[in-house]
């Protein structure tokens, strides 16, 4: 279907407060350039929020700025110009562009789809609309909530798989989706190497790396974890190496020191 996006980037994050929301990384990608990826089919990407370095994406911004989601909205649709819109949140780091091809295709026979989630609830942030329509009603409308602009243009509640409703609104959110990504690559990564993943205890593995970023340097934690892998291989119990390296991270200091001044 032609389609055009409009992602909505420009809130305040009072519950994280006040941090760049759509900037924050899940994966190795910040939270608006997956959402960005999830319509990469769409004839145009229009973000509402402050510009960024995205390639093929218009920028536009509400008036006044942080003025909330309707003045987003609109200031977005007045760039859309393919008989369909998808309107998505800029921090949904689990919608995909198979998802966005599902609401397409629910709404090309009937009109209006909003995604459910697990719950069953409306979010109002992840849906497909018919351009003209939601055109016309917000010409007519006067309120603030993206309910009551969208509600009366609903005509499917669509469930879907992957939880591509889930949004980043708080530090926890944020980080169950960094271990969402993290568990999944952990199991790719194990069926692709022939590991069973029952063998790699991941949290092990995390506080080692963490503890030799910070006592030792950024870069020396995934050349420890491959050390790790080697020692592994050569017989040594990874509970052991694991505690040795980590004793030595702590002693940084002392043991370079000591390296220095070796005769």
């Amino acid at each position: 279907m032609d389609f055009d996006a409009v992602i909505l980037a420009g809130g305040a994050a009072r519950r994280l407060g006040g941090a760049d929301k759509p900037g924050l990384t899940v994966g190795g990608r910040t939270l608006v350039e997956h959402v960005v990826a999830a319509v990469a089919g769409a004839r145009k990407a229009i973000v509402a929020g402050p510009g960024r370095a995205i390639p093929g994406v218009v920028f536009v911004r509400e008036d006044p700025p942080r003025g909330g989601p309707v003045p987003a909205l609109a200031a977005g649709l007045n760039e859309v110009t393919a008989p369909w819109v998808v309107l998505l949140a800029g921090d949904l780091p689990f919608m995909t562009a198979a998802h966005v091809a599902a609401m397409l295709r629910a709404a090309e026979p009937s009109g209006g789809v909003v995604l459910v989630d697990a719950g069953g609830r409306e979010q109002w942030l992840a849906g497909a609309w018919p351009a003209a329509e939601l055109k016309a009603a917000l010409a007519d409308y006067q309120g603030r909530s993206l309910k009551g602009l969208l509600g009366p243009l609903v005509t499917v509640r669509l469930a879907l798989r992957g939880r591509p409703w889930f949004d980043c609104d708080t530090m926890d959110d944020l980080e169950e989706a960094r271990m969402h990504v993290l568990n999944e690559w952990t199991a790719l990564a194990c069926k692709e190497l022939g590991i069973d993943p029952a063998t790699v205890d991941r949290d092990l593995i995390l506080d080692l790396t963490k503890e030799v970023a910070h006592g030792v340097a950024r870069p020396a934690a995934p050349l420890t974890a491959y050390l790790l892998g080697l020692a592994q291989g050569a017989g040594t119990a990874p509970e052991d190496a694991v505690a040795k390296l980590i004793t030595l991270a702590k002693n940084w200091s002392q043991a370079t020191t000591e390296t220095l001044t070796d005769d």
